[in-house]
């Protein structure tokens, strides 16, 4: 099949069709039919109902488990942490909430719960969930970090706290990964990462294994690095590489551990973000997506306004390592030509763990405006994939699209469809997760968890790739809309 590279750089519509290639000027293409996969039962007064954000999921053969946020408190977490299960899948969910986590489900101690993040311990046969348990008292804080374990992804045991938080400290942005190689020395090892907000985004670390029974002392960085919503990833050698944000969100970094969590490198730095502050109010802070494919490559997404003039909108950008100490120049993900006023940001990424190298398959969902600098702004969610590890990326598809900014839970920094989104390879096709919200009922807000009916093929169906391999880096780009850099912390 003839599959030509076009470059959405083109300038124009012209100058692409003269070269043979057609540049779609948005990711306004027909919407994929979704499954709504939750809903928030909760009634509390304290928080916002009808609403999910903050999907994480995580897939092994053909199930897929994805966790959330339920009933969002404007000042920090949720009622209570929720899951959805596929055990065929993606074709019917089966979802439940968290107990023994906060109060408002099955006598947990806990006032909320924020951030979850969900991986496989493939050694002990479990499904582990890391979460941010929060009280009030002294205002809204993480109080713990805290692990459930599931055998089946839809029964789950109550958490196992992981870490506590001094009396004055403020933990932040958990994430958790196992590792699942057999022929690792580490085989077992399961990891959580999260920060100390009190002690400006200390970057913290601890290790289980025994399928998080227990779990070590905390560590920090050899250089007591401070970042803020890491990513542990394990290699087949064992080694896991951390890619984090800054405190800032103004630059990536990343650290790793080559002897099962026993110590952690100095943190080093990946690449500056340069972001375009996204429009409508909306909560979109800049953190950082990233796999780790079967070879133990790395890749990590982030929103970018540097390949714009005048850094008017956002692109995703995508950096790579196969050893977590020298990554590639980021380079764009070509969705839409850098003359449209399409912005990308929020990023999930995804690659098919049985591929690798030139043949990796990455998936990558995210959120979307059609205009950068819109007032009345409305949400989509849209979709790309590559199968040659990045060279070359197929035609966009939306997921979502027409959701309102106004009609989502409101924080104490914009309106919330999360501080990041998520997708699943299952059988060799794709699941995406998401929040999406139609208009309120009265002042009950009407916002839930949907993913793809189907799942999505990870290759161009139309024999049309894009690439942006001719995409320049724009000389001393600044955002016309900056982003205020203060030290973030987003529970």
């Amino acid at each position: 099949m003839f599959r030509p590279r076009c470059s959405t750089a083109a300038p124009t519509l012209l100058a692409a069709m003269l070269t043979g290639c057609i540049v779609f000027a948005t990711t306004a293409y027909a919407q994929v039919p979704l499954t709504q996969i939750s809903t928030d039962p909760y009634t509390n007064a304290s928080s916002q109902h009808a609403t999910e954000v903050e999907a994480d999921s995580y897939a092994v053969g053909s199930m897929i488990v994805s966790v959330f946020q339920v009933g969002r408190f404007t000042d920090g977490g949720s009622t209570d942490i929720g899951f959805s299960t596929s055990t065929n899948a993606g074709t019917t969910w089966t979802h439940g909430f968290l107990p023994g986590l906060t109060k408002y489900q099955n006598g947990g101690k806990y006032d909320r719960a924020s951030d979850p993040a969900i991986t496989y311990d493939a050694k002990h046969k479990l499904w582990l969930a890391s979460t941010l348990p929060i009280l009030e008292a002294g205002g809204a804080h993480g109080a713990a970090v805290a692990v459930s374990s599931s055998v089946d992804g839809i029964t789950w045991k109550n958490p196992v706290i992981v870490s506590k938080a001094a009396s004055n400290g403020f933990y932040d942005k958990d994430w958790i990964v196992c590792d699942n190689t057999t022929t690792s020395p580490f085989y077992g090892h399961c990891y959580v990462q999260w920060d100390d907000f009190s002690q400006f985004d200390l970057i913290e670390m601890s290790t289980s294994i025994n399928g998080g029974v227990t779990w070590s002392t905390k560590k920090t960085t050899a250089a007591s690095d401070a970042g803020n919503g890491g990513i542990p990833l394990v290699q087949p050698n064992g080694t896991v590489i951390v890619p984090i944000d800054d405190p800032f969100q103004s630059g990536v970094l990343a650290f790793k551990s080559t002897n099962g969590g026993a110590s952690w490198s100095a943190a080093v730095s990946v690449a500056p973000i340069n972001g375009h502050r996204v429009s409508g109010g909306l909560r979109a802070p800049f953190l950082l997506a990233a796999q780790i494919d079967k070879a133990g490559k790395v890749y990590v997404a982030w929103a970018d306004c540097s390949f714009r003039a005048g850094c008017a909108s956002n692109d995703i950008v995508m950096s790579t390592s196969t050893n977590g100490t020298t990554w590639t120049t980021p380079t764009r993900i070509p969705i839409d030509a850098v003359s449209t006023k399409v912005d990308h940001f929020l990023p999930g990424l995804e690659v098919d763990r049985s591929t690798s190298g030139s043949t990796a398959h990455i998936a990558l969902t995210y959120y979307f405006y059609t205009n950068a600098n819109c007032t009345t702004c409305t949400l989509g969610v849209g979709y790309v994939a590559s199968t040659n590890g990045g060279s070359t990326w197929s035609a966009a598809k939306t997921l979502s699209k027409g959701t309102n900014t106004n009609w989502l839970p409101s924080t104490t920094s914009g309106q919330m469809v999360g501080d990041y989104m998520s997708a699943a390879t299952s059988n060799g096709k794709v699941h995406g997760v998401f929040a999406t919200a139609k208009a309120p009922v009265g002042s009950t807000l009407n916002e839930a968890m949907e993913t793809n009916a189907t799942g999505l093929l990870d290759f161009a169906e139309d024999g049309i790739t894009y690439t942006s391999k001719n995409d320049k880096l724009v000389p001393n780009a600044h955002s016309d809309h900056p982003r205020v850099l203060t030290p973030v912390v987003g529970q």
